[in-house]
């Protein structure tokens, strides 16, 4: 069973006003490998990476106003680890929050990485030593993802988290592939803000046994957050490096998650899902074929009642009657920046817009980012409220 643990961030974002997110929809080449999987072109794949930090710091438009970023699943080269937290560091803006992939480690490597953060991680520390003194485990893979907070200071916070579901690969139930099991999740609680957000890696988000749930510990945990403090659950985001981002699991997950059939659930009612998956690109190496990544999304609760929009690059629905309205993107190599819908009691204007996709990009020839064409990607398009 997996612990979640409470971080307290500096964070000061605009009171009543919108978050802005940024989705980078990209593609990962990976093959199996010991130490779980390795990215196949890692200098090829660090300068698509940085083009996209280049793209945020330059700050461009309203990209000023960014507050998070989230990159895929196993995507960031761990040889670009370093390098990845000192552009971060360097050059974006404070209240900035980062979330990306790292490519697969031993235990030992990710232990080393859990010490070099210590002041951040220690909890976790703790979790991790009890499992390393419990029997030979130091050579197994670890799938992993990296939270940089940079806090109103200035200052830059890093969280480690590792994926708790068990398998190499998913759809390979072989149990000489099994992953560690991370035994932790982090929910960061911005100050002064009261903004609350969780990070989860791709199948962490489904993932239970036959004594828990990760998403159950999770709506349990918000719930006692807004017994206790009136605050809830604002936002999960999801990392995915996912081949069926449409699976029929997603949709019973969150059906469950926001419908609230067998109890009120005021922690995680007007919780935003945001998962950010690899592009159609993607290649993983000796893995069966019929693979459909892609379809990154947004997901709020029905009481929003988005109207129904259909877009070359992005539509809506509620995932074939799910309670749950969705934001539903595309599946090619794109940059997605959309804000955060505000809570329907914070904002019950009938008139109000809860989403609206301000930018969306495409790679450029120079290996840049480029707006996509049509009056209504380029200006920002405003996704209504039925009424």
């Amino acid at each position: 069973m997996v612990q979640i643990i409470d971080k307290k961030v500096n964070l000061e974002y605009p009171l009543g006003h919108h978050l802005h997110c940024m989705i980078a929809q990209v593609p990962n080449h990976l093959r199996g490998a010991e130490k779980g999987f390795a990215i196949v072109e890692p200098d090829r794949q660090w300068e698509r990476v940085r083009s996209i930090l280049d793209l945020v710091a330059a700050g461009e438009g309203n990209l000023k106003k960014l507050h998070f970023l989230m990159l895929p699943e196993a995507h960031v080269p761990v040889s670009r680890f370093d390098e990845m937290l000192n552009a971060i560091n360097g050059t974006f803006r404070p209240n900035t929050v980062t979330m990306f992939g790292v490519e697969h480690v031993s235990l030992k490597t990710y232990r080393e990485m859990l010490e070099r953060f210590r002041e951040d991680n220690a909890e976790a520390i703790e979790l991790v030593d009890r499992d390393i003194d419990s029997g030979d485990v130091l050579e197994m893979p670890v799938n992993w993802c990296c939270i940089a907070v940079k806090e109103a200071t200035g200052r830059l916070r890093v969280f480690l988290e590792a994926k708790s579901h068990p398998f190499h690969g998913e759809e390979f139930l072989d149990k000489f592939h099994d992953l560690y099991r991370g035994r932790h999740f982090y929910l960061f609680r911005s100050r002064p803000s009261c903004f609350n957000f969780m990070v989860l890696i791709c199948l962490d988000y489904l993932y239970r046994d036959l004594y828990s749930s990760n998403i159950k510990q999770i709506i349990d945990h918000a719930n006692q957050l807004y017994f206790s403090t009136r605050q809830t659950l604002d936002t999960i985001f999801v990392i995915q490096c996912d081949p069926k981002p449409e699976h029929r699991a997603y949709r019973d997950v969150l059906s469950g998650f926001y419908g609230e059939y067998l109890e009120d659930t005021p922690g995680v009612r007007e919780t935003v899902t945001v998962f950010g998956n690899t592009s159609e690109e993607t290649r993983i190496e000796d893995a069966p074929g019929g693979h459909a990544f892609g379809t990154s999304s947004v997901v709020i609760n029905s009481s929003h009642r988005l109207a129904r929009v259909q877009l070359s690059e992005f539509s809506t629905d509620d995932f074939d009657g799910a309670p749950i309205c969705r934001l539903r993107f595309g599946t090619g190599t794109r940059l997605y920046y959309f804000n955060l819908p505000l809570h329907h009691e914070i904002d019950p204007r009938t008139t109000r817009v809860p989403l609206k996709v301000h930018t969306i990009m495409r790679p450029s020839r120079d290996g840049g980012w480029v707006k996509i064409s049509g009056d209504e990607m380029v200006a920002g398009f405003e996704i209504a409220q039925n009424t």
